[in-house]
């Protein structure tokens, strides 16, 4: 177990979300002690779902513009699962409202695969990821997103398949999308 002791925590930023900057001792595995100074950005935890459907071998993606990769030189909009944060929502009732709102499916039974923190030297985000069975029957709405948060979600639904290539060749370069699309993969999802 790693022993800390923080000297000092201060806000930098609690605009959109919580940016600290904190000043702690830990002590190494040698027993020694050091001061180190992190900067953590707090944005809540979230979920994200691969939807799938094993008769036709499809799975149901979307496409948004993300304005960090922009400023990383990813000037295209990303393909992704459905994704969204917690709020104040349990992880499973949060991604059958994220599934509905982003591509207009009715979820009624998520498959919760593992919980992953995705970039944990600034982000305290933890997901968890789903995956979960559709058919064009369960499509209940258009999807898209919401207008008032900003979203403008294209709804893409192509072959497993295609969307490994997509992988493969980079166009689908969205870390938590890669680690689904693997997952069904690997676990023979489709069958």
């Amino acid at each position: 177990m790693t022993v800390i002791r923080i000297k000092d925590s201060r806000v930098l930023s609690d605009d959109y979300y919580l940016l600290k900057k904190t000043t702690f001792e830990i002590q190494r595995r040698d027993g020694s002690w050091v001061t180190t100074t992190r900067e953590t950005y707090d944005r809540g935890n979230g979920c994200c779902i691969l939807l799938y459907d094993p008769k036709r071998k499809t799975v149901l993606l979307t496409r948004q513009f993300r304005f960090p990769a922009y400023v990383n030189g990813h000037p295209e909009p990303l393909i992704e699962v459905c994704a969204g944060l917690l709020d104040e929502h349990d992880p499973e009732t949060a991604i059958v409202k994220e599934a509905a709102e982003e591509c207009g499916v009715t979820v009624t039974n998520p498959t919760r695969v593992f919980e992953c923190f995705m970039s944990p030297g600034s982000v305290t985000e933890r997901l968890t990821f789903f995956i979960a069975e559709y058919t064009p029957e369960m499509r209940t709405g258009d999807g898209g997103g919401l207008a008032h948060e900003g979203e403008d979600i294209e709804v893409i639904e192509m072959t497993l398949t295609q969307a490994l290539a997509q992988v493969k060749d980079g166009r689908i370069c969205d870390a938590k999308t890669v680690m689904l699309l693997q997952y069904a993969a690997l676990n023979g999802v489709m069958g």
